[in-house]
């Protein structure tokens, strides 16, 4: 698939992000694709390329952009389970520094750029989210009703706290359809988190699934990593594939 390296105006800056669209030109439905908290690296584009081969155009921003365009540090071999830790205590104060406002600030931006693109028909847009892009996709998704039709979330965490801005608070704004992919083992997102983010969703008459995915852990998308689960990622794909032909009708 063809991708490249572009770069989106913000309010904040220039945000780096990966364009991924099919290959034959034309148009296709857009995708907005957050980032895990390891950030925009080869990983993330292969994912971007394997979703552009279905039919989409496929944004991925750094969002760390504000610190430096990505990788914003050096990453060590996260197959070792040791250096993913220390890794993601590292990078945790970019995670705390990316507030609600600014993640609304930064949507709005990537939603425009990725609609003005040749490769992008007009129409509905999906959002899809791994890890704290999970949180990302749900507030653009809250933010933009008549924009975004389709959200996907895989190991969230996070989603369903006591915090007044947690983000299953905005469930009466999303009209999207949404599924999140939810690692069974990871303690940010506990069996209680987990009923109280679908309760959410469903008093608030979303269309959704809340489903955890059989022994996995966070991260078990991701090839790069220790915590990567290969049914895991074929789930993902089978639940995201299905939620983008549903709702943004591709090809």
């Amino acid at each position: 698939m063809p991708g490249t390296m572009l770069d989106v105006p913000t309010p904040d800056g220039t945000a780096d992000a990966f364009l991924a669209y099919p290959d034959g030109g034309g148009s296709h439905p857009g995708v907005l694709l957050y980032m895990d908290a390891i950030g925009l690296r080869p990983r993330l584009r292969e994912m971007a390329e394997q979703l552009a081969a279905h039919g989409y155009c496929v944004l991925v921003p750094n969002v760390f952009y504000r610190t430096g365009r990505a990788p914003v540090t050096e990453l060590p071999d996260l197959t070792n389970a040791e250096n993913r830790e220390a890794f993601i205590a590292r990078i945790m104060p970019l995670l705390n520094e990316h507030t609600p406002q600014r993640a609304l600030s930064d949507a709005q931006a990537y939603l425009d750029f990725l609609s003005a693109r040749p490769e992008v028909r007009p129409g509905p847009i999906g959002a899809v989210g791994y890890c704290m892009g999970a949180a990302l996709a749900l507030r653009t998704a809250a933010a933009h009703p008549g924009k975004v039709v389709a959200v996907a979330g895989f190991h969230p965490g996070s989603l369903a706290t006591d915090a007044p801005d947690s983000p299953h608070l905005l469930a009466p704004k999303v009209s999207a359809e949404v599924h999140f992919g939810i690692a069974e083992q990871d303690d940010s997102m506990p069996p209680e988190a987990v009923a109280r983010l679908s309760a959410a969703l469903d008093d608030a008459g979303v269309r959704n699934s809340c489903e955890v995915y059989p022994g996995t852990l966070h991260g078990f998308t991701m090839a790069d990593t220790a915590a990567f689960d290969q049914a895991g990622l074929d789930r993902h794909w089978d639940r995201l594939l299905s939620l983008l032909g549903r709702t943004l009708t591709a090809g």
